[in-house]
């Protein structure tokens, strides 16, 4: 029998007794629980970090071919890994903003931009030093022997310990970008010198032939190389951990208020939606029209990086990552808390994200086309000008959206991260 219909004949034959008195009302809909969708958020987190891990290990694993047989061949296949380590890892960086242990160790592996002349050999055109940086042209790769804050450090063997206890940030330089993404690109692709033109870096596979080296110090390059690569893996481990059952990160959310794990949600999707990706990595280039403000300037691939920046703000929102073997881990969101007490905004939020994504789709299918993001917010390219504002409007606007979930919701106003660039713009100029 149909329970809703059985219902009515109860409530039919009861007042037709005189024995109903009372309204008899069906069961509400379950409520979504605040600590299901914190769950959801942790699982999520581990299954990106696992990712990224995953992919990772796969890059070294490119690098070490790379290094044993140089090659042209060699060389693009750990460029494509590099590219392919970057989808999953760039969804995770919703995670930063409100996880202060996410934010503690980000530097390590995503940090940008860099004085790449710390590394390795630059162009005469970026310059033999800097006011703001004594290191600028350290070139780690050709001395075994560099002065940090007017001491001798020995740098004759490179390992992972010496780049991330010694080198990186250097002289408490946050530009003395050692480990991570970013050094590696450098590495793997050189110096972009084409500016607002077209092309990438090209680093030839030769900087790595010990028989046939180009660039001079080619064992040395290749022992960075494999250092900062093995320093990758061994960072994402630590991080897979900390999302694991038992790891700091999880269970500092699961267990804690779930409004303050709601709100750590949204400010992490705020804060990266507004200050980080609005303003830092996109207006500041555009207003600029400067390619060094680009985030994957090496290798050309912030198209890329963009876009899943944008897609993991929409992942942690709605409850659900498309992992990089094609299964899902979904389960109980925001968006379904925020459904609950104002569908409106749940569906204007939601639409909003999806705009922002398609807006950072368009930037890719310009870049696939042949125009790269340096060459889009290049000066007087009118329409990449515009293709990369109608993103940045994309991300303002959800922005302003993801604060009115957070009011939807009654929790505490959040402090989004700012940015010049959108805040002060002629600052930037100053």
């Amino acid at each position: 029998m149909n329970r809703a219909n059985g219902l009515t004949g109860i409530r039919a034959l009861l007042a037709a007794t005189g024995i109903l008195t009372v309204a008899i009302a069906l069961p509400a809909a379950a409520e979504t629980d605040p600590k299901a969708v914190i769950v959801t958020y942790a699982d999520i987190a581990l299954a990106g970090y696992e990712d990224a891990l995953a992919t990772a290990k796969a890059l070294d694993q490119a690098t070490e071919a790379l290094i044993a047989n140089p090659s042209a061949e060699t060389l693009a296949a750990a460029r494509e890994a590099w590219k392919a380590a970057r989808i999953p890892y760039q969804q995770t960086e919703v995670y930063r903003f409100g996880n202060a242990i996410v934010d503690d160790w980000e530097g390590r592996v995503n940090a940008w931009p860099l004085d790449e002349g710390l590394i390795d050999y630059v162009d005469p055109a970026y310059g033999t030093e800097s006011d703001e940086n004594t290191l600028y042209t350290a070139n780690v790769i050709a001395n075994p022997s560099i002065e940090i804050n007017g001491e001798k450090v020995d740098a004759s063997v490179i390992t992972p310990e010496f780049l991330s206890g010694t080198l990186q940030e250097a002289g408490d330089i946050e530009a003395n970008v050692a480990t991570g993404y970013h050094a590696i690109e450098f590495l793997l692709w050189g110096q972009d010198l084409n500016g607002t033109g077209p092309g990438a870096g090209n680093r030839p596979h030769t900087d790595f032939d010990k028989a046939n080296c180009t660039g001079g110090n080619c064992e040395r390059r290749a022992e960075y190389l494999a250092a900062a690569t093995d320093l990758l893996v061994a960072d994402l481990e630590e991080m897979v951990a900390n999302w694991g059952a038992d790891g700091e990160a999880r269970k500092g959310l699961v267990e804690g208020d779930p409004k303050v794990g709601i709100s750590t949600i949204l400010t992490g999707m705020g804060s990266l939606s507004y200050g980080e990706l609005a303003g830092e990595r996109m207006k500041l280039g555009l207003l600029l029209h400067d390619p060094e403000e680009e985030h994957d300037c090496f290798s050309d691939n912030t198209h890329i990086s963009h876009l899943y920046d944008a897609v993991g703000i929409r992942n942690v929102y709605h409850g659900s990552y498309t992992r990089v073997d094609g299964s899902k881990v979904e389960g109980p969101s925001v968006s379904d808390l925020v459904k609950e007490v104002d569908a409106a905004v749940d569906t204007e939020l939601s639409g909003k994200l999806d705009v922002t994504v398609t807006a950072m789709e368009a930037i890719k299918a310009r870049a696939d086309g042949g125009e790269a993001y340096d060459q889009q917010i290049g000066e007087g390219n009118e329409e990449g000008n515009a293709t990369v504002q109608a993103a940045i409007d994309g991300l303002v606007d959800q922005t302003k959206s993801i604060e009115r979930a957070v009011a939807a919701l009654k929790l505490d106003a959040i402090d989004f991260e700012g940015s010049d660039s959108l805040d002060a713009p002629d600052k930037v100029f100053q």
